[in-house]
């Protein structure tokens, strides 16, 4: 069982939703990176998202897009990111962490190179936007027999062939795009979501995440009521933008919005 699974089934029998954010690795710095990491762990998140920067991060709005450019700029690369995961595992082994990017920087490492590198750092799973699965036939199972997760997107126009395609290469979870659109684009529609969400638990036994749209805790509880997880990313981000001077700021902002989201969450439970 990979630690996502684990994780996973173990907030289900709890009655518990998952909560995972997403942050750009090396934004503002990838000195920072860690420790920003660890502190959304003590705010209370289950799986943690790290970005890898790229050049055209096409699925993004104009906050992670910034967040990219953050990133480059300090010289951010595929191996420095997987450097970030392995000095976390130092002294977390517990929570999950899957990588979000793009095909690019996977393919210039070459899938079995990076794939063992990404074990061996403490990767428990592989996000690629840009990987569709007609695409991953051989790509999805030489993750899955390392011990990653592979993790595809549904978006609100997926039919239901495809859905199940996409399900047939995945492990962990899934993540269902709560709008069609960039990140940070639109505002969340629940009774949509809510929908579509369960008509994917008739089609694949996995897990559905949802993203996109979720700001705040009022948000994240709508969403966490139909689904069994919810993914932040742009508000988080943003926060980052706003402090990235003042890390000491930047912490507690983060943990200021995480906190209320948790306890939301965890609401639900009740």
């Amino acid at each position: 069982m990979s630690r996502i699974e684990g994780v996973l089934q173990t907030l289900k029998g709890q009655g518990r939703k998952a909560l995972i954010p997403f942050i750009t690795a090396g934004d503002p710095h990838p000195d920072e990176t860690v420790g920003l990491m660890h502190t959304m762990v003590d705010a209370g998140v289950d799986i943690i998202e790290l970005g890898v920067p790229f050049s055209d991060p096409m699925a993004d709005g104009p906050v992670i897009q910034l967040a990219c450019e953050r990133a480059l700029k300090h010289g951010t690369s595929l191996r420095r990111v997987l450097a970030m995961v392995s000095e976390f595992r130092k002294t977390n082994d517990a929570t999950p962490v899957v990588l979000m990017g793009y095909l690019n920087p996977i393919e210039a490492m070459g899938y079995e190179a990076f794939a063992d590198a990404a074990v061996e750092a403490g990767v428990d799973g592989v996000l690629t936007v840009d990987l569709p699965p007609e695409e991953a036939d051989d790509v999805a199972p030489m993750f899955a027999k390392r011990g990653l997760d592979p993790i595809f997107l549904l978006a609100p126009t997926t039919t239901d062939e495809r859905i199940r395609a996409i399900a047939d290469h995945s492990s962990g979870y899934v993540y269902y795009v709560s709008f069609n659109g960039v990140t940070g684009a639109a505002k969340i529609n629940v009774d949509e979501v809510a929908a579509k969400v369960a008509h994917i638990h008739e089609l694949t036994a996995l897990p559905v995440g949802v993203g996109f749209g979720i700001r705040d805790a009022e948000t994240a509880a709508a969403v966490g009521r139909v689904s069994d997880g919810v993914i932040v990313g742009s508000v988080l981000v943003d926060t980052i933008a706003r402090n990235q001077t003042d890390i000491g700021a930047l912490k507690r902002a983060l943990t200021d919005l995480l906190n209320p989201m948790r306890e939301a969450l965890d609401s639900l439970a009740s």
